[in-house]
This record gives structure tokens, C-alpha cells and sequence, in this order.
């Protein structure tokens, strides 16, 4: 059985999650405290990620982080969701460093920063993010208008690592999606139907923590 280390606040963890469920593949949860320093101890990196980061995927020996590695190394294994052909593969791999570079980086900083830092936001960096944000969620609304999915006409791990975090509770960015990006809304609403789909909160350990700011 698979182990994931992670919490329930990490959207990147979600998307490892949310990618077994649909393998119907089972895994075993592993709490990690990120909030009260573990991913910072030093004994903690060397035994489980020298990158003092979670998703944390172990397969027998295997120990693996990163989740776009994770992704890719599942769809692999599981001759799913990794795209149907070549072209298709690298397109998706096109997309996982798009959303790993900007659609989750800039997301999910600017989402900490508000919810879970340990003091209020410099409302300077926040503008700054937040521009970054717009840009890279209007150019992944532009390529939903024609089409289901990111990738081909199925789901593949591309739609699972950027649709990650858009999936908490929107008080705890206070980024408001619905009337700005219709498709992105839509593309969400196809994904919460794939079978395996669960609330991050219902599905990774930890408890949910109310928005700091």
C-alpha cells in the first residue's frame, strides 16, 4: 500500500491524493505537522526530505517527493491520466511546470500568506502576487473556453495538479473565481464529478485551521 505524507492544508498533497482515489488505488495517511516547524527540523529533513516539503509518496523502498513527480511517476505506473500519446504526454508535462512555475505557485503563496503566515501579509507582496495570479488564471480560463480538459479529451494529471487548490474554502485565499473565469468554474465542476473526488479536508489528515487574516 501506498504511504503519503502530508496534511491537509497542502494543496499539493491534495493532488497526490485525489489521483490515487481515482486509480482506485489505496494509501495510507501520514501526518505531517508542518504548522509547529517538523518540515523544518533538521533530523526531519534528513530522514524524509532534504526539501523540507510535502507530498511525500512511499512505494515499497521507493520514497518520492515533489508532486509533479509523483503525478507523472503514478500515471506511469497506472497507464492512466498521463495523456494518450506522445503529444499528449509532453503537453502535459508543458502544463505541470506552467502550473508548478506560476498557476499554483503564486496561488498558493499568496493563499498562505493570508490564511497561515505567521503575521498579517505585506499588503505590497500581496498586490504582487496577485497580479501574477490574474494572469496566469486568465491564460488557463482562455484555454478551457473550447475544451473540457487541459489535455486531449480526458482528464489527465495536469488538470489534477492545477486544479488543487482551487478546491479549498474560498475564504482562505478571498480570491473570487465565479464571475471572473466562468471556465475555470466549469472545469472545476467536472473534476468534483470524476469518481475518487473528495474534499481535501475529508480526505488528508490534520485539522482544518480558520484564516489567520
Amino acid at each position: 500500500m501506498y504511504k503519503l505524507h502530508s496534511l491537509c492544508q497542502s494543496g499539493n498533497s491534495f493532488k497526490v491524493a485525489f489521483l490515487l482515489r481515482a486509480l482506485n488505488q489505496p494509501f495510507e495517511n501520514a501526518f505531517v505537522d508542518m504548522f509547529t516547524g517538523m518540515t523544518r527540523d533538521n533530523d526531519w529533513r534528513e530522514q524524509a526530505n532534504q526539501m523540507g516539503e510535502v507530498p511525500i509518496l512511499e512505494d515499497g523502498d521507493r520514497r518520492l517527493t515533489q508532486s509533479g513527480v509523483i503525478l507523472t511517476y503514478l500515471a506511469n505506473k497506472h497507464g492512466a491520466f498521463g495523456g494518450k500519446n506522445e503529444d499528449e504526454k509532453l503537453e502535459v508535462l508543458r502544463w505541470l511546470l506552467f502550473d508548478n512555475h506560476k498557476f499554483t505557485s503564486y496561488f498558493a503563496s499568496y493563499r498562505f500568506n493570508k490564511s497561515f503566515g505567521p503575521a498579517a501579509p505585506d499588503p505590497a507582496v500581496q498586490a504582487w502576487l496577485l497580479g501574477r495570479i490574474d494572469n496566469a488564471f486568465t491564460i488557463v480560463n482562455k484555454h478551457l473556453a473550447d475544451r473540457e480538459y487541459l489535455v486531449g479529451d480526458a482528464p489527465t494529471i495536469a488538470d489534477f495538479s492545477l486544479s488543487a487548490y482551487l478546491f479549498y474554502p474560498e475564504e482562505e485565499s478571498g480570491y473570487k473565481l465565479t464571475d471572473r473565469y466562468p471556465h475555470i468554474v466549469a472545469w472545476l465542476d467536472r473534476l468534483r464529478a470524476l469518481p475518487g473526488w473528495a474534499h481535501p479536508y475529508e480526505v488528508l489528515p490534520g485539522e482544518r485551521i480558520t484564516p489567520k487574516w
